[in-house]
């Protein structure tokens, strides 16, 4: 009987082991034709990224109706130069991943990306809130290198959940900057606040002002509508 047991705590241990092998060895996809194909906009892929070979051409952002679609590849920032905020304001967008986790073994976020400076460099700085379609949600910073704002993620009641694997699911994302502080919105509920000053500094963001835009993990496929910003 002991002999049994022990065999089930192994086998057990060898199956859990191979799924985190297999979520942490999922390596980002070449998107085919893909490339920047919406007018004044730019991107860049994380420096991880590309020091593995990709490339921004290896994810693809095209117009569709009124609708951004964004296919990664890469985990990359999309902006245009022309949207920027300063001193108080909110940026809005709705987020539709139309198949959840279709290009993926595991969920990836997506989401708003405020604060950015010096992007396109190896300088770039940027804050972002993304949702997952598990349920969690992510805020972290580029100040050029990856600072956690809510470590690697955490579930929020607000953030909606795919019903399964290939089924649609949407979230309503707002980042504000108001007074001293900043937050991040999701379906309406406040799921992330900070202090300006603790984002600041050395290491961190330059600025809470600057340029807007979209943040996407790798391999990724979502609909981006109404991506808009509100000055107070």
């Amino acid at each position: 009987m002991r002999a049994i047991k022990l065999s089930a705590v192994v086998l057990t241990a060898i199956v859990v082991g191979a799924a985190s092998a297999s979520a942490q060895a999922e390596v980002s996809r070449a998107v085919s034709g893909g490339g920047v194909m919406i007018p004044g906009w730019m991107g860049r892929i994380d420096a991880g990224e590309a020091k593995n070979g990709a490339v921004l051409e290896n994810a693809k952002l095209t117009k569709e109706g009124n609708d951004m679609h964004v296919v990664t590849g890469p985990a990359l920032v999309y902006w245009n130069p022309s949207n920027t905020a300063s001193g108080n304001y909110m940026v809005s967008a709705t987020f539709k991943e139309p198949q959840y986790m279709n290009l993926n073994s595991h969920p990836h976020p997506y989401g708003i990306m405020i604060a950015g400076n010096d992007l396109g460099t190896e300088n770039q700085t940027y804050l972002y809130c993304a949702a997952y379609g598990s349920g969690n949600f992510i805020v972290r910073g580029m100040g050029p290198a990856p600072f956690q704002m809510n470590g690697r993620g955490a579930a929020a009641p607000s953030v909606n959940k795919a019903a399964a694997k290939g089924e649609a699911v949407s979230q309503a994302i707002t980042m504000s900057v108001m007074g001293d502080k900043v937050e991040c919105a999701i379906n309406g509920a406040v799921v992330w606040s900070a202090d300006k000053a603790s984002l600041l500094g050395p290491g961190k963001l330059k600025s809470l002002d600057g340029t807007y835009g979209i943040r996407s993990g790798h391999n990724t496929e979502v609909m981006v509508s109404g991506l808009s910003v509100m000055k107070h």
